[in-house]
C-alpha cells in the first residue's frame, strides 16, 4: 500500500494556499496526470466547510482512469481531507494542512493509496508514486503563477 507524505514551506499565506488546493475544477490545468475534473455536487455545511463530490480523470500514455471522492474543505482549519468513493482502488485517502511559518505556509500532503487491481497497480503504481512526489511541488508553482513568486506572508 502505497504511502507518500511531505511537507514543505512556501512563499505563500495559508490562505492562499488552502484556496489554490480547494479551487479542483483548476487542476487539469496543471497537476500531473489529470486529464479532467468533474465537480459533481458542493454542499455548504456552515462554519466555513464546504464538501464536495468530484470525478478526477487521470492517464498516463495508453491508460487512463477516472475515480470519485468526496473532498471536505475546512477553511477555518485550513485543512482538506479527500475520501475515496469509487473507482479502481480499494481505498484512497489524502489530506492536506496548511500552518502559518516564518516567511510564508507549511503545506503538508499525505496520501494513501491502493489499486483493487494488482495488474493495474503494477502498471500505474509507479507512475502514480512519481507523479504524487510532484503534486506539491506542481502546487507551488502554480501558486507563483497566481500570487507572484516575491508574494509576502501577512500574519
Amino acid at each position: 500500500m502505497p504511502t507518500f507524505r511531505t511537507n514543505r514551506t512556501v512563499k505563500h499565506t495559508p490562505d492562499q494556499m488552502f484556496a489554490l488546493v480547494a479551487d479542483v475544477e483548476r487542476y487539469p490545468e496543471f497537476l500531473p496526470l489529470c486529464e479532467s475534473l468533474r465537480v459533481m455536487r458542493r454542499v455548504q455545511s456552515g462554519e466555513g466547510i464546504e464538501t464536495l463530490v468530484a470525478t478526477m480523470s487521470v492517464g498516463y500514455k495508453a491508460i487512463s482512469e477516472s475515480f470519485t471522492t468526496r473532498v471536505t474543505l475546512d477553511d477555518p482549519r485550513r485543512k482538506i481531507t479527500v475520501e475515496y468513493v469509487d473507482g479502481p482502488f480499494k481505498y484512497l485517502e489524502n489530506r492536506w494542512t496548511f500552518r502559518e511559518a516564518p516567511g510564508g505556509c507549511d503545506v503538508e500532503f499525505y496520501i494513501n493509496y491502493e489499486f483493487k487491481s494488482f495488474a493495474l497497480g503494477l502498471l500505474m503504481g509507479s507512475v502514480f508514486d512519481k507523479a504524487f512526489r510532484k503534486f506539491t511541488e506542481a502546487f507551488e508553482e502554480r501558486a507563483d503563477e497566481i500570487y507572484g513568486v516575491a508574494s509576502k506572508a501577512r500574519a
